[in-house]
């Protein structure tokens, strides 16, 4: 689970992913007067030709099997033991016929968890391989020194501490662990139930099948035409269905997502479908009833945007690029306040704030939601650490990517994030891009300590980067609001536009970004991806450069 932002004593707000959880945090906003002229790179509407091409579903089913069929002959190519095997987990084609195949991969039929990574092949010859781990995967015995009840025992502890109320683990298996360090032979303990705050659990702990020492721990849990009248953007259009005389909020046309009511509790089901009469949802206003149709409203409108955004920006057809819509549930728990990504039921969860009133359903968290399962199903990375910050970061990236594709004039596209929510009670934001450290615990440069901060702090490194490429360093107003960005080392940098950095950054993200990437390598996964989209001796190469130096990483 990835919650929306990071609770301080179980009260900051969380978003989540698969893999590892994540949440969104906030803080505040400056508005300004006018507004700042679109750039060349927002307007452009022709694609990177090393941009991914749009495959339409019978083409990405052949080309997964097509990788199927080889995977053996693949993972000889690349020089895997004969005991290893790789399982694809998804394909993308780029405009220029490179087709970058993502594996997972197993060890004498286990699963080998940072065992990831990512093979380019053009003209049918291998170009490039990303690894999770350059370890080699090796384990002298796949026989446990220690009991299953032993490393189930260690998980409810680490469960229990997170307010899970769980007597028994859901589910155990062996894996090879090579996340970090030396491959082990380990056992994957999943315990469920709920947070101490209502969140589902899904606790994912790992133990050292020999030693039965903790090794790693993460939540998959991840803190996401009728008229609808929404409380944060206006008066929207719908896409609805009509079932007899009734009408449905049930989006066919986006992968079949539907919004449900969960009417106050926490149930692991979907709810209950909304549906209505005279196809208008909402009111505009927020209502403490279970009957309330707003929050629905502004959750299937956030869903909306952000199907469109992936499709329209990045050729992508849903979260996992299947054509598959999730579903939205609203009215979770009572005056409960976060939101989260599951990617277990492949879904959204919004609570409803304090005293019921206040939702956390804006197009920014919608976006930022739906993220966390974009990045769970295509870099998988780790939800602590390093890895976690860029998880994060990579749902406000494209959080914000959606609150500036939808142009709503009720919600102005900026780079504040959770801005219309209010969880601080004061107005401001969660998390603000341009200078991190305005929220009071983000970081706005890299140092060798920023691994060990909750991972909603950790992201201001990459939050700020990506500010940065997109709009440079100083003083600026866009969208009313005003901005001021500094650089680590006083330098001036020239922002190649927000779309240019979009771009980057997902490829990145779906081509070169593994489970364990850390900031020195998302240094060099953004340069690679610059350097295909736009050139090594390209302008936008070099502001990549430039502004992963302005936040410290070299």
């Amino acid at each position: 689970m990835t919650p929306l932002y990071a609770r301080h004593k179980r009260s900051t707000l969380a978003i989540a992913t698969a893999v590892a959880a994540g949440a969104l945090l906030t803080t505040g906003l400056t508005t300004g007067v006018a507004s700042a002229a679109p750039t060349q790179a927002d307007t452009a509407s022709a694609r990177p030709a090393a941009a991914a091409a749009a495959l339409s579903n019978a083409s990405r089913v052949s080309l997964i099997q097509k990788a199927e069929a080889g995977a053996a002959e693949t993972a000889q190519n690349i020089g895997l033991g004969t005991k290893e095997k790789l399982v694809v987990k998804d394909v993308v084609k780029d405009a220029d016929g490179t087709v970058h195949t993502r594996y997972e991969r197993t060890y004498a039929g286990l699963p080998v968890l940072g065992g990831d990574l990512v093979v380019a092949t053009k003209d049918g010859k291998t170009a490039s391989v990303t690894k999770a781990t350059k370890a080699t995967i090796k384990v002298a015995s796949l026989k446990p020194a220690i009991t299953t009840a032993k490393a189930e025992k260690q998980a409810l502890t680490a469960a229990k501490a997170a307010g899970s109320d769980k007597t028994s683990a859901d589910k155990a298996r062996k894996v090879i662990w090579a996340g970090s360090g030396t491959p082990v032979l380990a056992i994957e303990t999943v315990v469920g139930g709920l947070q101490d705050d209502g969140t589902p659990n899904a606790l994912h702990v790992i133990t050292d099948a020999a030693t039965g020492k903790k090794l790693y721990e993460y939540q998959a849990i991840e803190n996401a035409t009728g008229t609808g009248k929404t409380l944060y953007s206006g008066t929207v259009s719908l896409t609805t269905t009509l079932s007899g005389s009734t009408y449905q909020l049930y989006d066919t046309t986006r992968g079949g997502h539907k919004t449900y009511n969960l009417k106050h509790t926490t149930s692991s089901g979907t709810g209950t479908l909304f549906t209505d009469a005279d196809n208008t949802w909402g009111t505009g206003a927020a209502s403490s009833s279970t009957t309330d149709q707003t929050a629905a409203a502004d959750a299937a409108y956030g869903a909306q945007e952000t199907w469109d955004f992936y499709k329209s920006t990045f050729g992508r057809s849903g979260i996992k690029n299947d054509g598959v819509g999730a579903y939205s549930r609203v009215h979770y728990g009572s005056s409960y306040v976060n939101a989260f990504w599951d990617d277990d039921c492949f879904c959204m969860t919004y609570g409803d704030g304090s005293s019921n009133t206040h939702p956390l359903t804006s197009l920014d968290v919608a976006g930022h939601e739906m993220s966390h399962g974009v990045t769970a199903n295509t870099a998988g990375l780790n939800y602590s650490g390093e890895s976690g910050g860029l998880n994060e970061a990579t749902s406000d990236i494209f959080g914000t990517g959606v609150e500036f594709y939808a142009a709503n004039s009720s919600d102005v596209g900026d780079y504040l994030i959770g801005e219309k929510i209010d969880i601080n009670g004061d107005g401001t934001p969660l998390r603000y891009m341009d200078k991190p450290s305005k929220d009071g615990g983000s970081a706005d440069y890299w140092s060798s300590s920023v691994g060990n901060l909750d991972v909603h702090y950790s992201s201001g490194v990459a939050n700020h980067f990506f500010y940065l490429l997109s709009e440079g360093s100083g003083s600026k107003t866009i969208n009313g609001v005003s901005y001021n960005s500094p650089t680590y080392n006083g330098s001036t940098v020239t922002g190649i536009g927000r779309d240019k950095a979009l771009q980057i950054w997902y490829k990145a993200l779906t081509e070169y970004f593994t489970s364990t990437t850390k900031y020195s390598g998302a240094r060099t996964g953004t340069l690679s991806a610059a350097a295909a989209l736009y050139g090594s001796s390209s302008t936008e190469y070099a502001a990549v450069k430039a502004a992963w130096t302005a936040v410290n990483v070299s």
